[in-house]
């Protein structure tokens, strides 16, 4: 149990606790990681029979990987210590851990929420939002990425070197299970109101963008990939479609030269991203990180060093070769004045395939200097 000025609640759940251990005949220990209490939270966890471990780098993350590493049990079940959870409705979280899953996780919108224990902007939007973020992501089988009741074999919880130390640790200890191909699994459990008279530690906004954010810098083909050939296609196909004629858009507005320049910059953004992404698998390989797989590794693999700088220099001549037209059709007016709408339809186009060309020679070499040995 991670605990932080618990006072009122931290005997109630190790009286629980132990109860649950004792009657079903548990050899087991409840264990409080204590994170630096002022109101006698760690004196009334070991009078109530609970080893108390001092953890002093401070957070909700870091309380509860001290208190894995500090656990002597073979599985751990970890939960907060306001009296939100029932430490006495154990046995799901147990038998699934006895059939071989590595990692159990309560799901509290399948158990029930008690009026009052979650605010309702977390409840139907904040918490299902995050969630459903983590399973699309990373494949997973949780429903409540967030849940702070959950059961786990030590051993293969310690071997995801976890290490966030905010509320964010929740996300990650599920993301790496998923990761690591782990057995993971989820049951109902029932969320209370806490007993502890005072607002709680999660900070929803601040805490919610750092789950988001650990979840999208594990998964960086939605972060940049993604996003960056989406940005890419749409950009060359407008461009494309307006370096011919100007664009028609339900007779009420006519796309021109203006557009053609927002394409085209769409198109060198995009594939800058793009290649944002490349880099990113290509480090987290190279540095034994897990990230979700996907689309970047094929690409990777059909993408070498030679190919993108061929590609790069066939649209730095194509480039240059709208370049020089333009050049040409300027001579033929004697370097004088043209129609702006006639040059630019050449010069943007001319542009914009001499900076893509440019980002895949470079970025092909970048790819290759990751890759050295």
């Amino acid at each position: 149990m991670p605990c932080l000025n618990e006072a009122l609640t931290v005997q109630i759940c190790v009286d629980k606790a132990r109860t649950y251990l004792e009657s079903r005949g548990i050899a087991g220990e409840v264990l409080v990681a204590d994170n630096g209490s002022i109101d006698g939270s760690q004196e009334l966890a070991a009078a109530s029979g609970a080893r108390v471990v001092q953890i002093a780098k401070k957070g909700y993350g870091a309380a509860l990987i001290g208190g894995i590493e500090a656990a002597r049990g073979r599985f751990v079940i970890m939960g907060d210590a306001d009296d939100s959870y029932n430490f006495t409705d154990l046995d799901g979280f147990v038998d699934a851990l006895r059939r071989g899953f590595k990692l159990v996780v309560g799901n509290r919108f399948k158990g029930g929420i008690k009026p009052g224990a979650m605010p309702i902007l977390n409840r139907y939007l904040g918490n299902p939002a995050l969630s459903l973020i983590g399973r699309w992501l990373f494949s997973s089988p949780i429903g409540d990425f967030h849940c702070g009741m959950r059961g786990f074999d030590r051993e293969a919880v310690v071997a995801l070197e976890l290490c966030s130390s905010g509320m964010e640790f929740a996300s990650e200890m599920v993301v790496k299970a998923s990761l690591a191909k782990l057995s993971v699994t989820e049951v109902p459990t029932t969320l209370s109101p806490d007993g502890r008279g005072r607002a709680p530690h999660l900070k929803r906004w601040r805490d919610g963008w750092r789950h988001l954010r650990f979840m999208l810098l594990r998964s960086p083909q939605w972060l940049f990939l993604y996003p960056g050939l989406g940005l890419t296609a749409c950009g060359l196909i407008g461009a494309t479609l307006l370096a011919a004629k100007p664009i028609s858009v339900f007779g009420v507005l006519t796309l021109d030269v203006d557009a053609l320049l927002y394409f085209a910059i769409a198109a060198i953004v995009g594939l800058q991203i793009t290649f944002f992404g490349l880099f990113a698998v290509t480090l987290a390989r190279r540095m034994k990180i897990r990230i979700a797989q996907g689309l970047p590794e094929k690409l990777l693999r059909v993408t070498t060093l030679e190919g993108a700088i061929a590609a790069g220099i066939c649209l730095v001549v194509a480039g240059v070769c709208g370049a020089i037209y333009a050049v040409i059709r300027w001579a033929h007016s004697s370097f004088g004045m043209m129609e702006p709408d006639e040059i630019l339809r050449i010069t943007i186009p001319s542009v914009t395939m001499l900076a893509l060309g440019t980002q895949m020679v470079f970025g092909g070499f970048l790819l290759g200097f990751i890759e050295v040995e």
